[in-house]
């Protein structure tokens, strides 16, 4: 008797194989999956940004945050008003995007750059994936960004955008002074 398995046999599992991989496929959605560990680390980054900004505020004697002619953002070739120097954008000297000297505070700044979205190249097309800082009066500030899963987005399951406390149900916005708008009518159409 010969040992082994039929031409037929191996079909069969390899069939089995393939089905049940592209279920799995399907149900755990990779992409998804990425877009919501960047979406994980934007939610993490603002909130960052949020407490080192409310750190300097309550620090430094005669803090300067900004001016309110301006929006910023660490991607200079989106209309958000004035934006950071592409080559020291992340410093956190005052010459980066946010131009807070975070390293005015006793101790230090309290992070090492400013962070930048995670996913950089999708700035120029829907969902416009960047980060952008505004200014009030009486050093007042919003941050904001887009969501890119459909989960933290506008309508997902756990969206996050529309529950802010902010004036856009489609951004995920942090701040002292959530109702602050935009400079420019571009930079995430007014975010107002």
């Amino acid at each position: 008797m010969k040992k082994g398995f039929t031409l037929l046999e191996l079909l069969i599992v390899i069939g089995i194989l393939a089905i049940l991989s592209t279920t799995m496929i399907l149900v755990i959605n990779p992409a998804e999956m990425l877009k919501k560990a960047r979406d994980s680390q934007r939610i993490s980054d603002l909130n960052t940004l949020k407490t080192a900004i409310s750190m300097y505020l309550t620090d430094v004697a005669s803090p300067t945050i900004g001016t309110s002619t301006y929006s910023y953002s660490h991607v200079t070739s989106v209309n958000c008003g004035a934006t950071g120097n592409a080559s020291t954008s992340q410093a956190v000297n005052g010459n980066g995007w946010i131009p807070i000297n975070f390293t005015s505070i006793t101790g230090g700044a309290p992070i090492s750059a400013l962070p930048v979205d995670p996913n950089p190249t999708a700035y120029a097309t829907s969902p416009y994936l960047y980060y952008a800082y505004v200014v009030g009066s009486s050093n007042t500030f919003k941050i904001f960004a887009n969501m890119e899963s459909t989960y933290y987005s506008y309508g997902g399951t756990g969206s996050i955008e529309d529950k802010d406390g902010g004036t856009k149900s489609s951004l995920y916005e942090v701040g002292t002074d959530l109702s602050i708008g935009t400079t420019s009518a571009s930079c995430y159409n007014s975010a107002s």
